[in-house]
């Protein structure tokens, strides 16, 4: 037998209570139990194990408190759950032992494996789902740029490792695609995504089409689809960000992304409610914009060698940008990516509207001379899309305005720069040449 085999098996048996407790189910309300018997024991985001009529074992988690009694959400169906049903006090903060042997692999939100591939290693260190990030003073600091693969991102919206960047889109507007290509370009040691309530066809197109298996050999994935329930999403992106911090403290730059961060949001809120919080701004409760920087702060650059480079999607209800998850998660980033709907109905992806993008990082990671240029293509987006309307409209006379005559000169070739086939990568220098040879070309004409 290896030491490692003794070693897990020897914390394992630490982790065995001398006694166990348990209270039983008094009241079942919509999809939440009220247990009493143990309430002295258990305190908010405790764990029972709640036993059915048939059988089986349901695990719950404490969301509240009513009357003397727990209120618990369920991680599952409330089927067969009935009055008198003993609940069994579980461990108070769950805990997931990663391993390197991970890689590759499909877990759900529990850790367990749903690729078929069989069980997964289990490693000798615990960590905590709801971990806390490294003290602000002891991180270091962002260092480098990551070479994300999109020409449009390398140049204008410049990532460096350790930083954290929101992807701001509409439903249909190609934030899916433009995540693809995140994810397969995107140069790191190793990749941590968190699919939270997505679309169970899209989980395998994912993997199989835009990740490969190269892509797959050097990433974990961790799924929660749509139809589970709220615990299961919210615990899914946690344990994401657990095993981006596993990663990290193996000295890799890890990449973590998750799409998105507004199902978490939604999977919160509807946890808040049931254990009886008062609706906020759009019926988002408090405790969702208290979890928010709590979950998102986790990425960053580590103490060690090792960071967490993080992308995260926001998916933008009604194409508000300035809704509360949306506007609550912008300020907690350091920087973000917005999407645009006209811009994808003009037939140009990624639709990402340069104007509107911000990397905090930006310009003290560029070279004066990449700072001059990337100035200089905005001066120019931005003098076209102010008179824009009158462009198209025909009403614009070519000499009015020396600036819009220029804009309007490299139009064209800026457009065409911005575009990139979901199949094309484009390295970091190659996006910087490509766009000096634009400006160079125009400014010989």
């Amino acid at each position: 037998m290896s030491q490692s085999t003794v070693q897990t098996a020897l914390s394992e048996i630490e982790q065995i209570p001398p006694h166990r407790l348990y209270g039983r189910v008094a009241g079942v309300r919509g999809l939440t139990l009220e247990v009493c018997g143990a309430q002295a024991a258990l305190s908010i985001g405790s764990r029972c194990s709640v036993q059915t009529r048939d059988g089986r074992s349901v695990m719950a988690e404490v969301v509240g408190f009513h009357n003397e009694a727990a209120v618990l959400l369920p991680f599952g169906t409330l089927d067969g759950i009935g009055m008198g049903c003993r609940a069994m006090v579980d461990e108070h903060n769950p805990m997931v032992y990663p391993n390197a042997r991970w890689l590759g692999r499909v877990v759900n939100a529990m850790g367990e494996p749903i690729d078929g591939k069989g069980p997964l290693p289990r490693g000798n260190q615990a960590y905590p789902l709801r971990g806390q990030p490294p003290q602000a003073h002891a991180r270091q600091r962002v260092r480098g740029k990551v070479d994300l693969g999109v020409r449009a991102l390398n140049t204008f919206v410049t990532l460096c490792r350790g930083q954290r960047m929101g992807i701001f889109a509409g439903s249909g507007v190609g934030k899916s695609v433009l995540l693809s290509m995140l994810a397969r370009y995107t140069a790191s040691d190793v990749s941590v995504i968190g699919l939270i309530g997505e679309r169970g066809r899209e989980v395998q197109e994912f993997i199989e089409d835009n990740l490969g298996e190269e892509g797959l050999a050097r990433s974990v994935i961790v799924v929660a689809t749509s139809d589970e329930p709220a615990l299961i999403r919210r615990q899914a992106a946690y344990m994401t960000m657990t095993l981006a911090e596993y990663f990290r403290d193996c000295d890799h730059d890890v990449l973590c992304m998750m799409d998105s961060v507004t199902r978490f949001a939604m999977a919160q809120r509807e946890i808040g409610l049931s254990g009886g919080e008062p609706p906020a701004s759009k019926g988002y409760t408090p405790s969702v914009f208290a979890e928010l920087p709590r979950l998102l702060e986790r990425a960053g650059p580590g103490t060690g060698k090792g960071g967490i480079t993080g992308l995260f999607t926001v998916l933008v209800e009604g194409d508000d940008h300035n809704e509360p998850i949306a506007d609550a998660v912008r300020g907690i980033l350091d920087g973000h990516i917005v999407l645009s709907r006209e811009i994808a109905e003009r037939g140009r992806f990624p639709a990402i509207d340069i104007l509107r993008s911000l990397s905090r990082t930006m310009p003290a990671c560029n070279e004066p001379e990449e700072n001059v240029l990337v100035q200089h293509a905005r001066r120019l987006m931005a003098a076209y899309a102010n008179m824009e309307e009158l462009i198209r409209l025909g009403a614009y006379r070519i000499g009015s305005d020396p600036e819009v005559d220029e804009a309007i000169r490299y139009h064209d070739a800026l457009e065409a720069f911005l575009r990139q086939d979901k199949d094309e990568g484009c390295s970091l220098l190659d996006g910087y040449d490509h766009l000096a040879d634009i400006l160079s070309e125009g400014a010989s004409e």
